[in-house]
């Protein structure tokens, strides 16, 4: 994909997220190409399940699926997914738990790197990366969410404790200095909980909106994130309260 493409893409993305829908003559106005153009980038957005298509306008997709949830933000997220994948080498074995931009970077690394081994809770990384020669992608057992397409449960830390990894990539649904990270899910934060303990580093890996409230249910793991990558937009203040918890702060 080249650049042109690929900021044309992020900002069909954004202007069907910002809209809740968009029509294709407005899209090739805006964009400044052809309606077959957006037709086609249309096409492919709809086979990675960010987006709906209908007669003449695409739309986002169910806001409860991750798919859709790639599309909001996903300028940022998919620079913060770069930066992660800037940590991993070829032959690495990473943990990456469910979530919007731990798919991206599950993408970013089966474009980008090989004979990397990736293990996760999430069902849709294994299939949004499934056509890839170069990742081997190991699927931790559990109970099954389909709102969220992920694995959940006691089995989860049964697996995962057969690993010891490098790095754990994780997301948040929101975060507070009273309660650190959150998510809004408790099975899916016992997950992350379960997961964590099989790694030497843990990353936590956000848009900075994300930091503008707190989920229902803190995952505490307060002292288990060393790192955390987000966009430039994160507060100065936040950023001394979390370097005082000993978690180091990237900008994407």
């Amino acid at each position: 994909m080249s650049v042109k493409k690929e900021q044309r893409t992020a900002e069909i993305i954004r202007l069907i997220a910002e809209h809740q829908k968009a029509d294709v003559a407005e899209l090739s106005e805006r964009l400044a190409v052809s309606q077959v153009t957006i037709r086609k980038d249309l096409d492919e957005l709809e086979k990675i399940g960010l987006i709906k298509r209908q007669h003449g306008f695409a739309q986002i997709n169910d806001s409860d699926n991750i798919a859709a949830r790639l599309a909001y933000h996903f300028n940022e997220k998919m620079k913060i997914a770069e930066k992660a994948a800037s940590l991993i080498k070829n032959g690495d074995t990473v943990m990456i738990e469910n979530g919007s931009c731990c798919a991206l970077l599950a993408r970013v690394i089966a474009d980008t790197r090989e004979n990397v081994t990736i293990v996760t809770n999430s069902v849709y990384i294994a299939e949004y990366i499934k056509g890839s020669k170069n990742i081997t992608v190991v699927l931790l057992g559990g109970i099954y969410q389909q709102g969220s397409e992920c694995l959940v449960g006691p089995m989860i830390r049964d697996a995962a404790e057969n690993y010891n990894v490098k790095y754990f990539f994780a997301g948040t649904d929101g975060w507070s200095e009273r309660t650190g990270f959150t998510n809004k899910d408790s099975l899916r934060a016992q997950a992350v909980r379960d997961m964590a303990h099989s790694c030497e580093n843990m990353v936590i890996l956000t848009e900075s909106a994300k930091f503008h409230g707190a989920g229902t249910v803190p995952m505490n793991i307060k002292r288990q994130p060393k790192l955390v990558i987000t966009d430039s937009s994160l507060p100065k203040e936040t950023v001394e309260i979390l370097n005082r918890e000993g978690i180091e702060v990237q900008f994407a």
